[in-house]
C-alpha cells in the first residue's frame, strides 16, 4: 500500500503539471457520424467526472451457474445482474471469426446472438465495445499467430484483397446494427487491440510503427468512406507500456481515434505489483487523453478467477476512483476455472456487490433507456 502511495502522489503531481494542456474534448474521428454516435461519445465524456462505468465481456451470452457449473444462452440472465441487482453499464462483444463466414465467433457464440444482445443493451441505454480477433489474411492461421503479416495485406500487397474482403464481412455485420425504428445503433469499435505486445499478427515485432498505423488508417478509412459506416466510435487500446512515448509510437493520430485505453491483467504477476503498476499507466493515460481531447477507458482488465475476496473495493476501486476513466471492461466468464467478475457464491461476490453501491461506480441502472443516445446528460 505504501508503494501505490508513492505512486499516487508522483502521478497526481505530474496530472496536475499537465492540466493547463488539457484540451476539452476533441471532436469525433468520423466527421458524418450519427447523431447519436456523436451524442454518445460527447455523453460519455460528459459522464466521466461522475464516475466509471463497469463493463463485462459477453455477459448476455453465458456465465457461471452457483454450483460451478455452466449457464449458456438464459434469456436475460447476468451473472453481473445476478451477482449486484443491475446490468452492466458497457457490454464487450467479439467478432473473431465472422471474416471466415462463420456462423459462430471463436467462443462459440452465434453472430445472429450476438447482435440481439447488442439490441437488447442498447434498449436499456447501456454501451456497446466490439473487438475483433481476426484470423491471420496472409497464412490463415490464428490471431495469435505472429508470422509478418502487415505489408502483405496493406495496399499494394498481395494478399490486400482478402483482407478486404474480411473488411466486407466486417462492415456487413456493424451496418446490421439497427435500433427498433432502423436506426444504427452506436458502437465502441476496438480494432489490433494489445498492439504494444507481441502475441498478435498486429503486434510491436510484428510490424513497424509506420506499418501498423498504415494499416489502421486503412481500415477506418474504408469503413467510413467505403461502407459509409458512420455508427462507430474508434478505440485505441495498447497492452504494456512503458511511457507517453511508447503509447503513442503507434497511435494513428486524433483523426482516427476517439477513445485511448490499455488492457493489463493480474495474471501471473505478483498481485501486490498490481495495483502500483496499474496507477502509472492509469496516471499516463489519463495526462495523454486529457492532452489529445480523447476519453480515457481501461478497455479490458481482470484477476483470473478473482480469488482476493476483497479485490473490487481495496484494489480496483482506489485505483478508478483516483484515475477517472470512462469505463472499466472485465473479460468473460468463460469457464468454472478462468472467469473475471463475481457470480453469485464466488468468493469475491459479496465485494462486488459492495463495488457496485458505491457512488463512484455506474452500472446500466444509473444510465436509463437510451439517455445516452437521445439527448445531452
Amino acid at each position: 500500500m505504501k508503494l501505490f502511495r508513492t505512486f499516487v502522489l508522483a502521478a497526481t503531481a505530474a496530472a496536475l503539471a499537465l492540466g493547463a494542456q488539457a484540451q476539452a474534448p476533441a471532436p469525433i474521428a468520423d466527421p458524418a457520424a450519427t447523431p447519436a454516435t456523436k451524442l454518445l461519445l460527447a455523453n460519455l465524456h460528459r459522464l466521466l467526472p461522475r464516475g466509471v462505468m463497469y463493463g463485462h465481456q459477453d455477459d448476455l451470452a453465458y456465465g457461471i451457474a452457483q454450483a460451478g457449473q455452466m449457464w449458456k444462452g438464459d434469456a436475460n440472465r447476468s451473472d453481473v445482474k445476478s451477482t449486484a441487482g443491475a446490468y452492466p453499464a458497457v457490454f464487450g462483444w467479439e467478432l473473431g471469426h465472422l471474416e471466415l463466414d462463420s456462423a459462430r465467433n471463436l467462443d462459440a457464440v452465434p453472430f445472429a446472438k450476438i447482435r440481439s444482445y447488442v439490441q437488447q443493451a442498447y434498449a436499456m441505454g447501456a454501451v456497446n465495445t466490439i473487438s475483433w480477433h481476426l484470423d491471420n489474411p496472409h497464412n490463415g492461421k490464428t490471431a495469435w499467430d505472429t508470422a509478418r503479416t502487415v505489408p502483405f495485406i496493406l495496399p499494394g500487397g498481395p494478399d490486400h484483397a482478402k483482407y478486404v474482403a474480411r473488411l466486407d464481412r466486417l462492415a456487413a455485420f456493424l451496418g446490421s446494427l439497427k435500433g427498433p425504428k432502423g436506426e444504427a445503433i452506436p458502437v465502441i469499435f476496438r480494432p489490433f487491440h494489445e498492439h504494444t505486445g507481441s502475441w498478435f499478427w498486429w503486434g510491436k515485432k510484428e510490424c513497424t510503427p509506420a506499418e501498423f498505423t498504415a494499416l489502421w488508417r486503412f481500415t477506418v478509412d474504408y469503413l467510413h468512406n467505403q461502407k459509409k459506416l458512420h455508427n462507430l466510435i474508434i478505440a485505441y487500446s495498447a497492452s504494456d507500456f512503458a511511457d507517453e512515448a511508447d503509447y503513442l509510437e503507434r497511435y494513428p493520430g486524433d483523426a482516427y481515434a476517439d477513445v485511448l485505453g490499455f488492457d493489463d491483467y493480474v495474471n501471473g504477476k505478483d498481485p501486490a505489483k498490481f495495483q502500483p503498476g496499474m496507477a502509472r499507466k492509469l496516471a499516463l493515460l489519463t495526462s495523454i487523453s486529457k492532452a489529445h481531447g480523447k476519453l480515457p477507458a481501461l478497455t479490458e482488465v481482470g484477476y483470473d478467477g478473482v480469488p482476493d475476496p476483497t479485490w473490487w473495493t481495496k484494489t480496483m476501486l482506489p485505483l478508478l476512483k483516483q484515475y477517472p476513466v470512462s469505463y472499466a471492461l472485465t473479460w468473460r466468464n468463460g469457464d468454472p476455472v478462468h472467469f473475471f467478475t463475481a457470480y453469485p457464491g464466488q468468493a469475491s461476490a459479496a465485494d462486488f456487490k459492495q463495488f457496485f453501491q458505491d457512488k463512484q461506480t455506474i452500472f446500466a441502472n444509473r444510465l436509463g433507456p437510451l439517455r445516452l443516445y437521445t439527448k445531452p446528460i
